[in-house]
């Protein structure tokens, strides 16, 4: 009977040791494994240092080349990411060295903010100019319940808005408008972009304001084309750097 144990239990460890080993399988050309293989002596990679400026991008690349790969690129992922990356290694792979993004711009445009926030994030979330003024004052003065006074040709509005203690004016707001909202690396030039300004009346009887973008994101070219152009002229120009974006 110990015997007859000790066979099955020998069995059952050769089970299991079998069903431990991994598994090749050649299916229509391609060969597939049945195991998650973990591979030893892979090359090491490191972690990418992170920061929110292009400058600190700039200053790591002038001051740590000793750190870089024969060859070694910028890429311009979006208005919003920069990364560092090698040139391809022996095993067609990237190391990232430095990642740097941005998220300037809180504002929500094609959502409706009341008289308050809209105010203020005209104020802080936009290059001041003179249309952002042209809004400011309208948003700032625009009466409440006067959505029956609002004209809409489609293309621009007039709304009631007041002037002085007792007086009133009806005022066309402008369509579309210039404007330049933070929405890339603040070293850069911000990109100025079409807007559509709507007003309604929100269910209390005070206005809503909301921005439409209207440019069908072509500024986001120019962004990029503004962060490498910056790039360029501060990273010397000695180093095996390809910019591209």
């Amino acid at each position: 009977m110990g015997y007859d144990l000790k066979e099955a239990m020998d069995f059952l460890v050769t089970l299991n040791d079998e069903a431990r080993k991994p598994h090749i399988t050649e299916i229509a050309g391609k060969t597939y494994c049945d195991k998650d293989l973990v591979r030893y002596g892979k090359e090491e990679m490191a972690s990418p240092l992170t920061a929110t400026s292009l400058n600190s991008l700039i200053d790591y690349i002038n001051e740590k080349q000793d750190e870089f790969r024969e060859s070694m690129i910028i890429h311009v992922e979006s208005p919003t990411k920069v990364r560092l990356l090698s040139g391809l290694t022996k095993e067609r792979n990237r190391e990232e060295l430095f990642t740097v993004t941005t998220n300037p711009n809180g504002f929500q445009f094609d959502y409706p903010y009341d008289q308050e926030c809209f105010i203020i994030n005209m104020q802080t979330a936009f290059e001041q100019t003179k249309e952002t003024a042209i809004i400011l004052t309208v948003a700032g003065n625009v009466e409440n319940k006067t959505v029956a006074n609002y004209g809409d040709d489609g293309t621009s509005q007039k709304a009631t808005i007041s002037k002085g203690i007792a007086g009133k004016e009806d005022v066309i707001v402008p369509n579309p408008v210039i404007l330049r909202p933070y929405r890339t690396f603040l070293e850069v030039e911000q990109p100025e972009s079409k807007f559509i300004f709507r007003i309604k009346e929100g269910r209390d009887g005070t206005p809503m304001f909301k921005l439409i973008e209207a440019d069908g994101g072509l500024w986001k070219y120019e962004a990029v084309a503004s962060i490498k152009a910056f790039l360029k002229e501060r990273i010397d120009s000695n180093l095996d750097i390809a910019i591209i974006g």
